[in-house]
This record gives C-alpha cells, sequence and structure tokens, in this order.
C-alpha cells in the first residue's frame, strides 16, 4: 500500500514536471493533477486505513507472538526447573545409592573381618584346647604312673602289715584268752556285788514308800481343803478367759506371719492355736464335771518344794509332774518355732514368738500357779528354739518322736525338794 502511494507521487512530480515544458497542456494537467489529488487523498486515506487496520494486525500479532513467545519461555522454563529437579532428585538418588553401596561395602568389610577375627579366635581356641588336652593327657598319665606305683607300694606295705598283722593276732589271741578267764572271774565278783545292791535298793524303796503312803495318810484340815478347792476354782476360771483372750491375739499374729511371708512360722502357730483351741474345750470341759474330793491334791500335804524369783512354792506329785511336763512342751514348741524361722530364714528371736509370750500350752490350771507354769514353758522354749535354729540336740533329744529336754538338764532346772 505504501509502494502505490510512492508511485502516485511520483507520478504528479513528473506530471508537473511536463506541464512546466508544455504550456498547453498546463490547464489540463492542472485538472487531472487536481482529481488526481482527490484520488490520491483519498487512496492515502483508504491507506492510512488499511495501515492501521494492517499495524493493529501486526500489534496484535506481534502481542500473540510475544505471548506465544512467553508462553514458550514459560513452558522452557518449566521444562528446564523440572529437568533441574529431576536432575537433583537422580543426583541425590544416585549418591543414595553410592552411599548405600559404600555402607554395603564397609558392613561386607565389617562381616569379613568378624569373620576373619572369629576365625582366627577359633583356630586360637582349638589351638588351646589342643593343648590344655595335651597337657591334661600327659597329667593323667602321669597320675596313673604314681596311682600305680603308690598300689604297688601299697600292696607292699598291705602285704608286709598282714604279716605283722597275723603275728600280732597270734600274740594278742593268747594275751584275750588269759584276760578273758580274768574277766570271768571278775564278772562273777560283780554279779554277786550287783544283786547285793539291788537287794538293798528294793528295801530303801520299800521302805520310802510305807514312808510315804504314811505322809499321804494324814489329810488337811477341811477348811484348807476348802482354801485349796477355792484357788483351784478362781485359778480356772481366770485362766479360761486368758485362753480366750489369747486366742483372738494369735489369730491377728497368724495373719501378720502371713503377710510377712513366713509361711513355715505361720504354718506353726495355726497348729499351735488348734492345740490350745483343743485344751481349752478339756479345761471347760474339766471345770464343769471335775471331783475335788478324790483328789489327793487337795486334801494331803504337799510333797515337793520348787523356788524361782526369789520365791519358794510346795506342790504336790502332780504339780510335779505338771511342772516337768511344761519343760518339755516348751523345749517342743521351741524346737518347731526356732525351725520354722531358719526355714523362713528369718533372724533369731525366740522372745517375740507368740508361743513364748503365751507360755500355757499344757497348762489345765491344776496344782500349780499360772506364773509357775509360765517360768519353766518358756525355760525349755528358749533352750529349744536354740536347737530348732541351729539344727543341734545340745539341749534335748527324741523320745518316742517327741522333742524333749534331757533329764539331767530337766532335774537341774526343776530343782525339785522332796519334802517327805
Amino acid at each position: 500500500m505504501r509502494f502505490r502511494y510512492l508511485d502516485r507521487v511520483v507520478l504528479a512530480s513528473a506530471i508537473g514536471a511536463l506541464s512546466l515544458t508544455v504550456p498547453n497542456g498546463v490547464a489540463l494537467a492542472q485538472g487531472q493533477g487536481h482529481d488526481q489529488d482527490k484520488q490520491d487523498q483519498n487512496d492515502q486515506k483508504q491507506d492510512k486505513k488499511q495501515d492501521k487496520k494492517q499495524d493493529k494486525q501486526e500489534q496484535k500479532q506481534q502481542q500473540q507472538q510475544t505471548q506465544e513467545e512467553k508462553q514458550q519461555q514459560k513452558q522452557e522454563a518449566q521444562q528446564a526447573q523440572q529437568q533441574e529437579r529431576q536432575h537433583q532428585r537422580q543426583q541425590a538418588i544416585d549418591a543414595q545409592q553410592a552411599k548405600q553401596r559404600e555402607m554395603e561395602r564397609q558392613h561386607q568389610a565389617e562381616i569379613d573381618a568378624r569373620q576373619q577375627r572369629q576365625a582366627e579366635q577359633l583356630a586360637q581356641q582349638q589351638a588351646a584346647q589342643k593343648e590344655q588336652q595335651q597337657r591334661r593327657q600327659q597329667m593323667i598319665d602321669a597320675q596313673q604312673a604314681k596311682q600305680h606305683e603308690m598300689e604297688r607300694q601299697h600292696q607292699a606295705e598291705v602285704d608286709a602289715r598282714q604279716q605283722r598283722q597275723q603275728q600280732l593276732q597270734k600274740q594278742h589271741q593268747a594275751e584275750i584268752d588269759a584276760q578273758q578267764a580274768a574277766q570271768q572271774q571278775r564278772q562273777q565278783e560283780r554279779l554277786h556285788q550287783q544283786q547285793a545292791q539291788e537287794a538293798q535298793r528294793i528295801h530303801n524303796e520299800q521302805a520310802a514308800q510305807q514312808a510315804r503312803q504314811a505322809n499321804r495318810a494324814a489329810r488337811l484340815s477341811e477348811a484348807r481343803q476348802q482354801q485349796l478347792i477355792h484357788e483351784q476354782q478362781q485359778r480356772q476360771a481366770r485362766y479360761a478367759v486368758l485362753l480366750t483372750q489369747r486366742q483372738a491375739e494369735a489369730d491377728r499374729l497368724a495373719a501378720q506371719l502371713r503377710a510377712q511371708k513366713r509361711l513355715r512360722q505361720a504354718s506353726f502357730y495355726q497348729n499351735y492355736l488348734e492345740r490350745l483351741r483343743q485344751q481349752q474345750l478339756a479345761v471347760e470341759r474339766v471345770g464343769y464335771n471335775y471331783n475335788y474330793n478324790d483328789d489327793p491334791y487337795f486334801y494331803s500335804y504337799p510333797t515337793y518344794r520348787y523356788s524361782y524369783g526369789g520365791r519358794n512354792y510346795e506342790t504336790s506329785d502332780r504339780g510335779a509332774d505338771l511342772l516337768r511336763n511344761s519343760l518339755n512342751y516348751g523345749y517342743e514348741e521351741g524346737f518347731q518355732a526356732g525351725q520354722a524361722d531358719r526355714q523362713d530364714g528369718w533372724r533369731f528371736d525366740y522372745r517375740n514368738s507368740y508361743a513364748y509370750r503365751d507360755a500355757n500350752f499344757g497348762y489345765t490350771g491344776f496344782y500349780v500357779n499360772q506364773d509357775s507354769y509360765n517360768n519353766y514353758f518358756r525355760e525349755g522354749f528358749q533352750r529349744g528354739y536354740e536347737d530348732g535354729y541351729y539344727s543341734r540336740s545340745q539341749y534335748g533329744t527324741v523320745v518316742n518322736g517327741k522333742y524333749q529336754l534331757v533329764g539331767t538338764l530337766l532335774s537341774t532346772l526343776l530343782n525339785l525338794t522332796n519334802l517327805r
């Protein structure tokens, strides 16, 4: 369009020049030039419009091209970023794989080194074991050789000893024959002497028994008999109340022992409680039906005196038997309590034992006061606890399946004095 416009300008310029040369064609040229100018102006306008339209289209195309370029650049940038991320990710994967391979290589190297060390240690152990076996075999061989030599020497000594023994036996047999003859003579003499002593002992016992019977025939006054019966009834009533109180205390202690995991001691106390219950029933039965008039204790003079705590007390034969029982009962209960504490792994502590503090097992309320019975029961309990705790028999022994004090110690502890 622009080139056409230039062509027209050039044409108009040529016509203007021609009109200057040809005078007659001036008017025609002017008229045609005027028409041509209008046409040119119209063409120029038309060209301008087309130019503007074309410029707009070109601008729009340029803008679209620019946008497409920007879009393409953005896509290229995104692709570049994505490629960069993929590259970085691939580098991270490669680095991680390289690290993993390095770790696996190091781990394998450690395994190889460990296996190598284990193989070396195994070889050393096998070598040491082989050497130790060789030394042991050498020691065994040496010991066997030594043993053979000792056996040979021992056999030689045995043979020599047997020869000497045979000679000694011959000499000893001759001495035995002589001793047997002398011993038979002494036995005959001793037998005659024992028979004489036994006859004298029987005579003395019969005389003593006759004297005791004569003393028993003497009766206490009626007032003294009633006093003894009244004291006995009061003692028995107090003892029955005490048994009930001690039962409740013992039940609480048994629960405490179980809580302390002292199972052996708890079992011992359960058995002790059961014996106390049976004893309480027996005391109650005796209290209701007892005939005091048939009991020599309530109408005869006392036969024994005993003492403790700085005071003297008197009792009958039955009272003395009860005190002996208190010592033996105490020893037996103490032995079982000490044995239970030892089996439970508990400390040595007989004073805190309930049976020691109670000290009433075997007491019926008759013949002696309760304090006397408790005193001797605790004497036996202490010694039985020591023997049971230390697994020994220093103070007692087993008689017919029951633990009892040895007779000499029992007599020493009681120290009874015969009043007749």
